[in-house]
Parts: structure tokens; sequence; C-alpha cells
């Protein structure tokens, strides 16, 4: 053996013994940029849907009351927000998982590190399902994640195949047999009234047996979309080993045609399908729909990619960047804030207040945290959910504040 081999031998050695988190300083800025105003989507969509009434109130009937802003705003929600911000989720987390994936390569139990990362997103989402907020997506992320894991080190071909196949699938499911049923317009009914009682004036024990209750309902919605989330995390983790990310790669060339196109077309899909101009039937409006959504998160996605990578855009988008370092951490803070505000164990406003004032509430909550997320990261290296996620990762206590 040669001493540059031994050397290298060593150098490899030695980072697998000194496995570490991605320090802050080598962190993309804009994936955090993209993930702060994802977070921003997922809360209006969040306080607006879910926080404000039942969920299964838009099933039952289309109509918004309330006053004409109120109206105005829940269209401008539901086409060009409601599920894309989700998407945009999903592809974001395959990034990071391939991030974690990309940075253990020379690590012999890089897997058994990755799991556990995962079984803790999975423990935690567990919790905050039952206990805050039964609209979680942690869950359901997190065991997507172990699909995703399992095919990171297969050949590059096989995550972009089984990406496409599971897209195709998710656009063609209302044409095929359904994996599971909705549960019936009486049964929605039924629940939304009792929802509309329990949650606006329960107390913590009331409101946490009637949330477990009505957990089997939301079972369908999950298993309707969680092709869409792997096969968007998929597709994420490509998107990071072609470079998606890295400022004059071929890949990143071609981040303004995705956004053109995405925007565009997929702008024009959705509007096309909320002014119910289409007349082919629900299957395939519904299909129509979920592609244009697919459309619009990419869209969305490249647009402020690119952006971000401006001098100009940087400065402008630079705030997105701490709330989207701390994106778990302000999650979980949202459902704890609006599960006080909306409540009866808190102010009790569920089923009170119509679309502007409930959007007003997360806006100002949304603009709390990122004063918050830019303080608390120039005292912390991580957001305190962060660290704990990271801490039972590696199994050693990490460092927390900056020296």
């Amino acid at each position: 053996m040669t001493a540059v081999q031994s050397g290298s031998m060593k150098s490899q050695l030695g980072a697998a013994l000194d496995v570490q988190p991605i320090a802050p300083a080598n962190r993309i800025a804009s994936i955090d940029i993209v993930r702060g105003l994802a977070l921003f989507g997922v809360m209006a969509i969040n306080v607006v849907t879910e926080f404000r009434v039942s969920i299964f109130q838009q099933f039952l009937t289309a109509h918004v009351d309330g006053t004409w802003l109120d109206r105005v705003l829940h269209s401008i929600l539901m086409v060009g927000i409601d599920l894309k911000a989700f998407a945009l989720f999903s592809l974001l987390f395959g990034v990071g998982l391939a991030i974690q994936h990309d940075h253990l390569s020379l690590i012999p139990r890089r897997t058994a590190l990755l799991v556990r990362r995962l079984a803790f997103l999975m423990l935690v989402g567990a919790a905050h399902l039952v206990l805050i907020w039964n609209g979680d997506i942690l869950f359901e992320y997190a065991i997507a994640g172990f699909v995703v894991l399992a095919l990171l080190s297969a050949p590059s071909w096989l995550p972009i195949a089984a990406g496409t196949v599971l897209l195709a699938v998710f656009v063609a499911a209302p044409f095929l047999p359904p994996v599971a049923a909705m549960p019936d317009s009486s049964w929605m009914s039924n629940n939304v009234s009792e929802a509309a009682r329990v949650y606006s004036s329960g107390g913590f024990g009331d409101i946490l047996s009637f949330r477990i209750k009505e957990l089997p309902g939301f079972l369908p919605l999950h298993l309707f979309v969680f092709p869409r989330t792997v096969a968007l995390m998929l597709l994420g983790a490509v998107a990071w080993r072609q470079d998606a990310f890295r400022l004059g790669s071929t890949a990143n060339r071609y981040l303004p045609w995705v956004a053109a196109v995405g925007i565009a077309v997929g702008g024009v899909m959705a509007a096309l399908q909320a002014s119910h101009w289409l007349s082919w039937g629900w299957k395939a409006e519904l299909s129509f729909d979920r592609l244009a959504t697919i459309l619009l998160a990419c869209g969305y996605g490249a647009a402020i990619i690119g952006t971000s990578q401006t001098e100009a855009g940087r400065i402008l988008l630079a705030w997105a960047g701490p709330i989207g370092r701390m994106a778990l951490t302000n999650y979980l803070m949202q459902s704890l804030i609006f599960g006080w505000v909306f409540y009866g164990y808190g102010l009790g406003l569920f089923g009170k207040l119509g679309v502007t004032a409930a959007l007003g509430i997360g806006v100002a909550v949304y603009i709390l945290q990122v004063i918050f997320s830019i303080w608390w990261l120039r005292q912390f290296r991580f957001g305190p959910v962060e660290w704990l996620w990271r801490t039972a990762m590696y199994g050693t206590r990490q460092a927390f504040a900056k020296v």
C-alpha cells in the first residue's frame, strides 16, 4: 500500500468516526428559503380549512360563507396554494433526505442513522397527530421517507422511474379502483356538526377523544396522496443529485424554463378547473387538477430557487431562510398556537371566524415566527426541535448554542 493510499484511507476513516450534522455555514440558502415560503402556504391552508372549520366541510359544499373578501381569498388559496405547498414540501423532504444520505456516504452505519432520523420524525408526528392536531403530515412523511431511503442507494434510473410511475398512478387514480373509501356524506355531515360543538367549547380531554374518534376519516385522505408524496420525494432527491441547486450547473440552467412552464401551464389548468369551465366528468377533472398541482409546485420551487440565486433575490428573500431552517419547530408551534386560538381549551374560535380573519391571524403568527427564527438563530445553531432531531439521529448531544 502506498503512502498516498494509506493517507486516503486514514482520512476516510477519520471522517467516518467524526460523523457530524451538516454545519449551518454549509447549508444551501435557497433550499431554506423555499422551505420557509412553502411553510407559509401550508400555514395558510391549515388555518383556513382545518383549524377554522372541519376539514370535511369542503367535501360537503364548495360554498364559503362570509364577505366577498372571504370568498376571494378562499378562491386564491384553493387555486394557487392548496395542495401545491404540500407538494413543494414533499419535494424538499426528498432533497433533505438525499443531502443527508450523501453527507453520510463514508459512514458504514449510514442507513442506521437515517432510519433513526425517520423513526424520530415518526414519533414526533404520532404525538402531534394524537395530542395536538390530526391534520399532521409528519407521520406520513416519515413512512414515505422509509420508502425513499430504500431507493437512494439504487442505480440513478430507478428513483426516476419509480417517481414517474407513482406520479402517473396518482394522476390516473380517479380511474383506478380506490384503495380506500371516503366517508359517506352522512358521516361527514355528522362529523362537521359534532366538530363545531366539541372543538369550539370542549376541554382538552373532550377534544382529544373526538380527535382520535375522527382519525379513521383522515386515513383515506392520506392514502390517496401517499403515491404523490413518495414520488415527489424521489424526484426531489433526483433534482439534488442532478445539481439543480448548484449555480451554473446544467440542471440549474433549466430552472427558468421549469418555472415558466410550471407556473403558466399549471396556473391555467388550475384556473380552468376552479372555474368549472371543464365538463369532462369528475374523474377526468380530478386527474386534471392533480396534474396542475404537480406542475405548479415544481414551477414555484424552480422560480424561488432561481430568484434566490440572484443578488437581488437573495436580499429580497433572505428573511425566509431562518424560518425555513427551523421549519419543523415552526410547523409544530403553529399547531400549538392555532389549537389555543381555535379550540375550546383556549379562545374557542372554531367555526366562528371567516376566511379573512382566520388568515389574518395566521399571517400574524407567521410574521412573529420569522422574527423569532431570526433572533433564535443568532443565539443557537439549530431550532429546538431540529436540535433534538439531530441529537436523536446521531445518538450524542449536539452542540446547540453558538460559541
